[in-house]
């Protein structure tokens, strides 16, 4: 074991969730990277291979991971998105996100807690969504799954943190200079005004030691956030003419 202990990072590939990994392990942990796909021979962490839509596959890495604890740091960030019209995108992609993005950070956190795989002073950090602030047309499941999960996290909280001493977190970044981010916007849409991950991984982890409960990372989330609870009628209209508008089709 590293000498700060293990950490567990969902989607730990690419994007969010290799920046998160990529730091922890840096900052001394043993992380235990869970994803469908490889992340490549220069990964410094261990690489889990799970499909976190198929339930079996979810249940037996979480038997697993109970075995490998008691863990310091767990970080659910996998997800993916399914944008378009609603009625255009297929039913199976629907249920797919709300497989990955919330029934599997949910199934193995329980059993985490379950197990007594989660060590006291740990901290778990849930990624939502800053569209949990401003309505998300044109990707209407997905901003629905980041929601619910985000009322998840902050619902368990204070169990956690008195029968487990376990401190909880939840994230609600922005749009990132990702490849999942960028085969998701519309066309034209100019990439290089997103947050870079490693600067949002950052921010999220640096909140989540300081304990705070809802993490914001970046000033125009900030703003974006505040504009959308003062207003969140026009802002989501300026989300569904600057989203939902553009997009030519599904993707999924």
């Amino acid at each position: 074991m590293s000498g700060r202990g293990t950490a567990i990072v969902t989607g730990a590939t690419a994007g969010l969730g290799r920046a998160m990994a990529e730091r922890l392990a840096g900052d001394g942990y043993r992380v235990i990277g869970v994803d469908r796909d490889d992340p490549g021979k220069d990964a410094p962490f261990e690489h889990w291979r799970c499909d976190l839509a198929d339930r079996a596959a979810v249940d037996a890495l979480a038997k697993r991971l109970a075995g490998a604890g008691p863990f310091q740091r767990v970080v659910f960030n996998a997800g993916i998105s399914a944008t378009g019209p609603f009625p255009a995108i297929p039913a199976e992609a629907h249920a797919r996100l709300l497989a990955v993005n919330l029934e599997a950070p949910m199934v193995l956190c329980a059993a985490l807690a379950g197990a007594g795989a989660l060590a006291r002073g740990g901290r778990i950090v849930f990624i939502s969504s800053l569209s949990r602030f401003t309505g998300y047309p044109g990707a209407a499941s997905y901003a629905a799954s980041k929601d619910a999960l985000a009322v998840y996290a902050l619902s368990i909280r204070r169990p956690f943190a008195k029968r487990l001493g376990v401190g909880v977190s939840v994230a609600f970044p922005g749009p990132l200079r990702t490849a999942h981010a960028a085969r998701h916007a519309p066309p034209g849409a100019d990439g290089a005004r997103r947050m870079d991950p490693d600067v949002a991984a950052r921010l999220i982890l640096a909140g989540a030691e300081r304990g705070r409960a809802m993490i914001v990372p970046g000033r125009a989330a900030l703003l974006t956030a505040l504009a959308g609870r003062i207003a969140p009628g026009p802002v989501t209209a300026i989300m569904k003419r600057i989203i939902h508008d553009r997009l030519d089709g599904p993707v999924t």
